[in-house]
């Protein structure tokens, strides 16, 4: 029953959560879990709001990066070597186009060359740090683009490539705008783009937004009040062995992610994520845990 703006949007949302993360580098392995439990937090009567609110308040490794996050590492990632380059390439330039670019039919092309080998006039341009420079910006955002010139381009000089028959003068892609205008190929040039086609990612794959008023109904969702304590746990009274093992036990687990939260019920203290961890069973004489992982996939040489 979604309009199909609607529609659209949330596809939107969901495509810039899964990609924003794969450019941060955060593991996926939360992702199933993630979009299984998604539906519990929508309102049928606000679903898009809904969507946006749930995105919004995912926190830590389940976080959607926020613009400057992603504008950061878009700039410094290897985007070459993404597995999914065509994608992102496809993205940038045919946003909020009508007429669209066939971008598979281009080739990608390493402003500055992918040879080793650099020329003298290469490594006159980068300057005398040319091969850090190389080796630190070669297959990054700023450094890439497409072209139909290839093989044309081969490892000329900048200026040749600029200006040549079918150089970046010419070109009608989006992605080439603004370096007609370029003087000289360098770090400072690499990094000046990078930030550029940054700045538009954002707008390509955006973050989800709501006024704060709205996100607060959201948030202030009431907190039912706890039912247990650690003294209806005897095994835990002040003063005894047990209560200084589960001291120091309590410290590390929620020092692994701000995410992490303890709940105390009749029979044993719960550690949550996502969901249960792991839970602290108190007995006389030890703290007997219960992980919940497979077994097969524990490892624990001791």
């Amino acid at each position: 029953n979604l309009s199909r703006d609607d529609f659209h949007s949330a596809i939107r949302l969901i495509e810039a959560y899964v990609f924003r993360r794969a450019v941060c580098a955060i593991p996926t392995n939360s992702l199933n879990k993630s979009f299984a439990t998604f539906h519990k937090s929508l309102q049928k009567n606000r679903y898009l709001e809904s969507i946006k609110a749930h995105l919004l308040g995912l926190k830590s490794y389940r976080r959607f990066p926020n613009d400057e996050e992603f504008k950061r590492e878009l700039a410094v990632r290897d985007l070459y070597n993404f597995r999914s380059r065509s994608y992102w390439l496809r993205r940038l330039e045919n946003f909020e186009r009508k007429e669209r670019v066939p971008v598979d039919e281009y080739t990608i092309e390493h402003i500055m060359p992918q040879n080793e080998n650099l020329s003298a006039r290469w490594k006159d341009e980068l300057g005398p740090e040319w091969k850090r420079v190389h080796e630190t910006w070669l297959h990054t955002l700023g450094n890439l683009t497409l072209t139909g010139y290839n093989s044309e381009y081969s490892d000329r000089a900048f200026i040749e490539k600029r200006d040549m028959q079918g150089g970046f003068k010419q070109s009608p892609l989006r992605l080439n705008e603004g370096l007609g205008a370029v003087e000289a190929w360098n770090e400072d040039s690499i990094k000046n783009r990078a930030a550029k086609l940054a700045q538009e990612a954002v707008r390509v794959w955006a973050a989800p937004v709501l006024p704060d008023e709205i996100l607060d109904t959201y948030r202030n969702v009431a907190v039912k009040p706890e039912a247990y304590n650690l003294e209806d746990h005897p095994q835990l009274a002040n003063g005894t062995p047990m209560r200084a093992l589960f001291e120091q036990l309590r410290k590390e687990v929620l020092a692994l992610d701000t995410s992490v939260t303890e709940e105390v019920l009749k029979l044993y203290i719960a550690f949550k994520a996502e969901t249960n961890f792991v839970d602290v069973v108190p007995q006389k004489t030890r703290l007997r845990l219960s992980l919940n992982m497979p077994f097969h996939e524990l490892s624990d040489p001791k």
